[in-house]
């Protein structure tokens, strides 16, 4: 059993940053890389950044490159992302997500935490 869960959303004014923490527990030695996708509403939920668990590994959205930053902490199962530079258009749930190997999909979500940007 697995369970990610999220938390370090809440509201900011544009330009500000916010941390998001994502904790991991359960089967976690099975990870093959850790990641975040948001939802903003009315439209689909999209990838923001992952990061491969064994040798740190990044890779981003290109619409936070330069803004975002993903990190984990193995000894807290915990993946965090930074996120500074926000603009009203990073206004959505953010979800983490978990999966076992490059070629599987993400199979292991997070209840989602809400991250709202004012202009």
């Amino acid at each position: 059993q697995v369970q990610l869960v999220e938390s370090g959303g809440g509201l900011v004014q544009a330009g500000g940053s916010l941390r998001l923490s994502c904790a991991a527990s359960g089967r976690t030695f099975s990870f093959y890389a850790m990641g975040w996708f948001r939802q903003a509403p009315g439209k689909e939920r999209e990838f923001v950044a992952s990061i491969v668990w064994s040798d740190s590994t990044t890779a981003y959205a290109e619409s936070v490159k330069g803004r975002f930053t993903i990190a984990r902490d193995n000894a807290k199962n915990t993946v965090y992302l930074q996120m500074n530079g926000l603009k009203p258009e990073d206004t959505a749930v953010y979800y983490c997500a978990a999966r076992r190997s490059s070629i599987r999909k993400w199979e292991y979500w997070g209840q989602g935490t809400q991250v709202t940007v004012s202009s």
